[in-house]
């Protein structure tokens, strides 16, 4: 088959929904008097250079990234570790978070956005790996399996909360959740492991309420951390501290009605309406129904990374679609669902919409992965290759 026929055309068509979505965001957002810079413009740039990447992506099949994964993972963790003990001048603390270096004449670069896409990697080689040498499954087996499953998760995610940075390590959870449902181990494993892990989610809550100076002292979890807690519980009682920016986001929302204000109509001013925040910006001016035009990109956009995976010629790009599917749909949700109080105020971006370059950067090299996957798809009359 030629270009025209191998290339996904579906999932380049998503991609430019999802550049114009933002493009048009972010000239609403940076409207804002709190803002001088052209975010818009940078955008564009972040969105061409990962097309670039994504056109050197698209030629090397699968293997070859099943291949560099062990590279990729230890100088990802490599350069984490970097980050934590690197001088303030390089690596300042924003925010209370060590995340970012800076680098004269690029910018800041978050490590973080770029080990998710690695872990996802080297999980899907473990996995695909295990499941070539182990042919016959047992409870010992599975155990190890889930193991090694964990123990690639938890080092990365070590160093993250050393930042600290909890929302990208909710986000590594994710990734590995999404791993142990489809990488066949069985569920009198999977059920109880998952009641334990929300039921400690459920004691974490209750901690945060009524004993936050244990989660200081043991987890390392800080006090402004249990605030964005507090407000998301009762954003009014905190509205002019944690909780202001969720208020601010909900009466965005909320005021756009059905059809929103119109492009460049924002009226409510809001602090990170251009990263964190962007849906606000898109449900004030497009209101109800620019919101669901957005929902609906991203189900297309998941209902098509799904149909890749289930389309895989081998394991390992299936785990691979897998991680990816959990990452972006986590995201989503997540930042979704933190600007309608459904989940507390985490600071993770909307994908491929919110600005930021580390992070488009990140999710542009994880679409050319799919991009790998659906373009180097050979249909086979006995299986895989």
């Amino acid at each position: 088959m030629n270009f025209e026929e191998r290339f996904d055309w579906k999932l380049c068509f998503i991609l430019c929904l999802f550049i114009t979505i933002s493009c048009v965001a972010l000239y609403s957002a940076q409207q804002s008097p709190q803002y001088s810079e052209n975010f818009m413009l940078k955008q564009l740039v972040w969105f061409g250079a990962g097309g670039v990447i994504i056109g050197i992506m698209l030629y090397f099949e699968p293997d070859f990234y099943k291949k560099i994964s062990w590279p990729l993972y230890i100088a990802g963790l490599l350069i984490l570790i970097g980050l934590v003990i690197a001088p303030a001048s390089i690596a300042p603390i924003v925010k209370g978070q060590k995340s970012w270096f800076i680098l004269p004449g690029f910018g800041s670069i978050q490590p973080s956005e770029f080990m998710k896409v690695f872990t996802i990697l080297i999980l899907a080689n473990v996995v695909s790996n295990h499941h070539e040498k182990v042919r016959a499954v047992t409870i010992q087996s599975d155990f190890i399996l889930l193991g090694k499953i964990v123990g690639l998760t938890a080092l990365p995610l070590g160093l993250i909360m050393q930042q600290p940075d909890l929302g990208t390590a909710l986000v590594f959870l994710a990734i590995m959740s999404g791993m142990i449902l489809i990488s066949g181990i069985t569920w009198k494993i999977i059920i109880p492991l998952f009641g334990i892990v929300a039921g400690g989610g459920v004691g974490v809550i209750w901690l945060a309420l009524s004993f936050p100076q244990l989660l200081d002292q043991y987890l390392g979890v800080k006090q402004y951390q249990l605030g964005r807690i507090y407000a998301w519980l009762n954003p009014q009682q905190y509205g002019s501290s944690e909780g202001f920016q969720l208020i601010r986001a909900m009466r965005s929302i909320g005021s756009g009605q059905m059809f929103g204000k119109g492009l460049g109509e924002r009226e409510l001013y809001l602090p990170e309406a251009h990263t964190d925040f962007i849906f606000s910006i898109i449900g004030e001016e497009y209101g109800f129904f620019g919101s669901c035009v957005v929902l609906l990109a991203f189900f297309m956009f998941i209902y098509r990374l799904t149909t890749i995976a289930t389309r895989a010629n081998n394991r390992f790009s299936t785990y691979m679609m897998v991680g990816l599917i959990s990452m972006v749909a986590f995201h989503v949700f997540q930042n979704i669902g933190m600007s309608i109080q459904l989940l507390p105020i985490t600071g993770i971006p909307l994908p491929y919409i919110s600005y930021g370059g580390s992070s488009l950067l990140a999710f542009l090299i994880a679409i050319g992965l799919a991009f790998s996957v659906s373009y180097h798809h050979r249909t086979f009359m006995f299986g895989e290759d």
